[in-house]
């Protein structure tokens, strides 16, 4: 069901959730920032995940009516929560916004000077490239990466600290077949996926998009890979192959995850 933001008893709820963690949380030594919503999606990514089928409502009445969030609700939604909070927060506590799934949208938003500390904060999977056209080949995701994300965080950071606050190394090649932009079993797609790689080859393919993707969040403010670490005892089974990539430890430990220099990189 997505009509959060066509009920403002709703809206309200979340703005007063918002005010109650800032002022709770707002001065303790460990917080970094608040993020204001997570993921609030927006037409063009209902559209490229056809929401409506990949996630089968329980209860087709319920779910009557559901919609993607404007942009125009969001920007207000987000300056309404932004004032809400900077009551608590300390100017040196950031106020995070996710963008949407449309990086390049909020060039123009917050960028008067009573806004301060804002961080923009943006979700790149290669499922979701793969969604949008990139071919499942490794030399597809670097080219896309090189091309979308890089660019898009570098040009971003002109107006916001720019995070990528989710992402990860799976990818429908190391899965040795089509996920279908990252489905699974739990959308009711039953798993074709089987190990068709050698530990060398899906070494190479993950090492490669880490690469480029490290690479491209260092145009902008820091990252936060999701997840660090997932139960894996599924990772075997057919239609759940490569989804370990997205546990950062098993990444980490497996010598998937590198941050190995480009050639001529300084």
């Amino acid at each position: 069901m997505c009509k959060w933001s066509q009920q403002p008893e709703s809206v309200e709820f979340t703005l007063k959730v918002l005010e109650k963690l800032s002022q709770r949380y707002g001065k303790r030594k460990g917080l970094w920032g608040i993020e204001i919503v997570n993921e609030p999606i927006t037409e063009a990514a209902w559209d490229i995940f056809n929401i409506q089928e990949r996630y089968k409502p329980v209860d087709a009445e319920m779910a009557k009516d559901s919609a993607p969030n404007s942009f125009e609700f969001l920007r207000k939604f987000y300056t309404e929560a932004y004032y809400r909070m900077r009551k608590y927060l300390p100017e040196e506590k950031a106020v995070v916004f996710h963008d949407g799934f449309d990086i390049y949208y909020w060039k123009d938003f917050m960028q008067e000077e009573k806004f301060i500390n804002v961080v923009l904060d943006t979700h790149q999977y290669l499922m979701m490239a793969e969604a949008n056209g990139c071919s499942q080949t490794k030399e597809a995701y670097v080219k896309y990466i090189e091309e979308h994300y890089e660019k898009a965080v570098e040009e971003m950071s002109r107006y916001f600290p720019v995070i990528c606050g989710e992402w990860c190394l799976f990818n429908s090649q190391a899965c040795g077949c089509d996920t279908k932009g990252g489905q699974s079993v739990l959308n009711g797609v039953e798993g074709s996926c089987g190990e068709v790689w050698s530990k060398e080859e899906k070494m190479d393919i993950y090492q490669a998009v880490s690469r480029a993707q490290l690479k491209a969040w260092k145009k902008g403010s820091g990252y936060f890979y999701w997840n660090y670490k997932l139960l894996l005892d599924t990772v075997s089974e057919a239609g759940w192959i490569g989804w370990d990539a997205w546990d950062f430890g098993k990444c980490v430990s497996e010598g998937w995850f590198t941050e190995e220099k480009y050639e001529g990189e300084n």
